[in-house]
């Protein structure tokens, strides 16, 4: 247990630096923009005094390594500022989007993550088979499509020629579990044939690695059916690579959602961080930005602890 301990520790602390180092390339990306922010927000037609009291209250004329300080310090304790269009607290503006979009990837990892598995597995049983062949042709079909041309594609197919569900994921705090889950279908259909795809491949192709290992061998010499060689032999010793893709397209799923929020207008933090670019709101750029690479760090220590677990070569390392 001491090494699992210093391992994950070890993943943690590069992980804090990462977030460290990423932090500092999202506010001074702000920093190296042409021209002046506090005009470049109000626009050309601003007064220069209406100009130095938005710099005033953002502090631009204090020098940048100190103000960067202060916001880590303000983010730190989940503070990130005014919005400069709204005027509300960033964090009250942040956390019912996040909330939305945290629901969106559940929504779609739920479906996504059994189905890849087990489509994984029935893919690998009839390996160099038709149904192989036309498995992998669909799978690379649905990796290579941009995200909203699915969407679009969905759209089109189910909610403008079918009406079965609707085109724009809006949602409401009144609505039903059901009704929610109809509203917001398309969307996550959409997610769900990006990463179903990716995660089915990689558990095919763990699968496929391992067959031809000489205790897989001995199994089918005992007379086990193809099924149980599978789930019994291979696919334990198949956990690491599989968790890790898994993880990875968790990441995604949060992270990645930016175009399909836009094309399905839904509520989440990645339709906010649009419209923030748009309207040049820059604390909830940069909230937002930091939230999306927490949150892929986070999750890409989770599968690096969850390939640990799971492969004693890592948890004992010569």
């Amino acid at each position: 247990m001491g090494d699992i301990a210093s391992l994950v520790l070890r993943r943690l602390g590069l992980g804090i630096v990462t977030l460290l180092v990423v932090s500092i390339l999202i506010f001074f990306a702000v920093e190296l923009l042409p021209g002046d922010i506090a005009q470049a927000v109000l626009g050309q037609s601003a007064t220069e005094e209406t100009v130095a009291a938005l710099r005033d209250k953002m502090g631009l004329d204090r020098p940048a390594p100190i103000r960067y300080l202060e916001w880590l310090g303000g983010a730190v304790q989940g503070d990130f500022g005014v919005s400069l269009v709204s005027g509300d607290r960033v964090s009250e503006t942040i956390i019912p989007r996040f909330k939305n979009t945290l629901f969106l990837a559940a929504y779609a990892a739920v479906i996504a993550v059994p189905l890849s598995i087990i489509l994984g597995i029935i893919v690998a049983l009839l390996r160099n088979t038709i149904a192989d062949r036309v498995a992998n042709v669909l799978s690379l079909t649905a990796i290579s499509s941009p995200e909203f041309f699915l969407g679009y594609i969905l759209i089109l197919y189910f909610s403008v020629r079918t009406n079965y569900f609707p085109a724009l994921a809006s949602i409401r705090d009144d609505m039903s579990f059901l009704e929610l889950l109809h509203r917001t279908f398309l969307p996550a259909l959409t997610m769900v044939l990006v990463v179903t795809a990716h995660m089915m491949r990689m558990t095919r192709a763990a699968i496929i690695n391992l067959l031809a290992s000489p205790y897989i061998e001995m199994a089918r010499l005992k007379g086990a059916s193809p099924w149980t060689v599978i789930v019994k032999h291979a696919l334990p010793n198949a956990w690491a690579p599989i968790i890790n893709v898994v993880a990875l397209n968790l990441a995604y799923l949060v992270t990645g959602v930016v175009l399909v929020e836009v094309v399905f207008v839904y509520p989440g933090i990645g339709q906010l961080l649009v419209d923030a670019v748009s309207k040049r709101d820059f604390p909830i750029v940069q909230a937002c930005c930091l939230i999306f690479a927490a949150t892929f760090i986070l999750l890409n220590l989770a599968a690096d602890v969850g390939a640990i677990l799971t492969n004693p070569r890592l948890r004992h390392p010569k």
